[in-house]
């Protein structure tokens, strides 16, 4: 259930923060906040009011904006952005080709930051409740929670820019004494801060929350230091924390992989985050919802009347296609990919793929129709919702769909990620987590596996999320799979994003000599 309530003196105050820091020249950043004394003006002995900002957090963490996601996502030798379209720029970026004048690239560092100082400012004001008497361990969870949502977008940060900013303080001028972190001392950081949150959470998974929903937990926290620690390629702690999350027995593999990313999945025992979002069962009124025509279609038949489409930007590579078809994958492939006739033909066309499997078409087994379309030959299915599942009266793509963020497959192949790369657990061993997502998928047991082995199940398995697949070959020096139909991946400019000209002349930290 998505959650309503929120702090709006907060948000306020948040916004007038993120807009003096990068709307406005420094001279005028030491000038007195116009709202100060809003802030001033909670009486924190109400301590009933402290979870507003708790709630205000979770929503700022669930209006990610859309173009945050392809910027973190799209490098990888499984997605490809669906024609030049009306953002050729950003069809550079997933040819390695980066323009720091990108408006995305601005965008995308406006919306991470202005999410990481809102929460700054959040936890600072759940300080002030526990001074004025407020239960200090439910203020202290409260807190974890918050530095969980830090960690995560910290990671995203670092992941394309490598040397950034750790906000300290909900004041946007602090930013000013703020040295920059390398990638390294960022992952160390939020490893750092997810050992202070792990013990202050709660021990259950998010969806047995009664609290929030679906909230994060400790075990949320072990996956992003896992997350962490694999990029630093600490992989002994990468195996500690992951083998805690498989110890809990708290997790399973949603045993329907194809409905996990659509109506069944929302809530589901396999996630780790999720980012919420609902129409709340009514026809018309109030629907918060993440914007999923960058990943509708052009051109569709839906099988309900009336179901609206999209953009087309997000179209899975047809290496991508072809490697699961040359493994014979059909559960996750027909989950992964949105077939057109024009892309069928376009498979066709290479001798090697002229006989498909039957089961290959344009129609879903929902009845949804997709055709053809000047922009791409293929569409993500991980972004599908079926129309038939759309509440009655609503005709939004995607509307009342779930964005999930972490999942137990991820935790599980990243412990055999871990266990092939050197390091060792007694929790499960690396060939019995790469079985088990695997069995879910209907694909035969491996023996003794190798991590090439891992990470072609990763490749398999998350193509199109969260630039999984684009980080895995960064970090093991696998680059040359990135260099394909046309693109040419450089290794000494092609990993970390250039930092946006916007922001170069805010922040001095940022400038560079080129």
């Amino acid at each position: 259930m998505m959650i309503m309530k929120r702090n709006h003196t907060l948000k306020y105050f948040a916004v007038i923060l993120v807009g003096l820091l990068f709307g406005m020249a420094s001279c005028e950043l030491d000038a007195p906040l116009e709202n100060q004394q809003i802030v001033e003006g909670t009486d924190y002995t109400q301590s009933q009011n402290m979870v507003l900002l708790l709630r205000g957090a979770y929503n700022e963490l669930y209006g990610m904006q859309w173009e945050t996601f392809p910027l973190i996502s799209v490098r990888g030798d499984d997605i490809d952005i669906g024609g030049l379209g009306d953002q050729p720029v950003l069809a550079q970026v997933d040819s390695f080709r980066y323009d720091r004048n990108f408006w995305g690239f601005n965008s995308t560092w406006l919306n991470l930051y202005s999410d990481l100082i809102y929460w700054r400012g959040a936890i600072e004001e759940i300080q002030k409740y526990q001074e004025a008497g407020a239960n200090a361990t439910t203020a202290q969870q409260h807190i974890a929670e918050i530095k969980v949502m830090e960690g995560y977008e910290l990671l995203q940060l670092a992941r394309m820019w490598g040397s950034i900013l750790i906000p300290q303080s909900s004041q946007p001028s602090a930013l000013f004494n703020v040295e920059l972190s390398t990638f390294e001392e960022v992952m160390q950081h939020i490893s750092v801060q997810m050992d202070e949150a792990i013990p202050l959470l709660p021990n259950v998974r998010p969806d047995q929350r009664s609290d929030i929903r679906g909230g994060v937990t400790r075990y949320t926290a072990l996956a992003i230091k896992a997350m962490a620690n694999l990029e630093l390629k600490n992989f002994p702690a990468v195996a500690e924390a992951t083998g805690q999350i498989i110890s809990s027995n708290l997790f399973s593999l949603e045993p329907d992989y194809y409905q996990l990313f659509k109506l069944p999945g929302k809530l589901n025992s396999e996630n780790l985050l999720e980012f919420q979002y609902s129409d709340y069962g009514t026809s018309s009124g109030t629907s918060n919802k993440f914007n999923w025509d960058f990943y509708g279609p052009g051109s569709w038949t839906p099988a309900r009347s009336g179901s609206s489409g999209g953009w087309g930007f997000w179209e899975p590579s047809q290496k991508y296609i072809k490697f699961m078809l040359d493994r014979g994958e059909r559960l996750r492939l027909e989950t992964t990919v949105l077939f057109t006739p024009r892309g069928i033909e376009a498979l066709r066309s290479d001798p090697n793929y002229a006989t498909l499997p039957s089961w290959i078409s344009n129609t879903t087994r929902e009845g949804d129709v997709f055709n053809n379309h000047a922009r791409y030959r293929f569409l993500s299915g991980k972004h599908y919702f079926p129309s038939t599942q759309l509440t009655p009266g609503r005709t939004a793509y995607g509307e009342n769909k779930n964005l999930i963020g972490i999942r137990y497959a991820e935790v599980l192949l990243m412990h055999a990620e871990a266990l092939t790369s050197g390091a060792s657990s007694t929790a499960m061993t690396a060939t019995a987590a790469v079985n088990m997502v695997r069995d879910r998928a209907n694909m035969g047991a491996l023996s003794n596996v190798t991590l090439d082995d891992v990470l072609n199940e990763k490749m398999a398995e998350f193509a199109g999320e969260w630039g999984i697949r684009f980080y895995d070959l960064i970090r093991h020096d696998k680059t040359a799979d990135l260099s394909y139909g046309g693109r040419t991946y450089n290794t000494s400019n092609g990993r970390f994003y250039p930092y946006p000209l916007e922001q170069q002349g805010i922040l001095p930290q940022l400038q560079t000599e080129d």
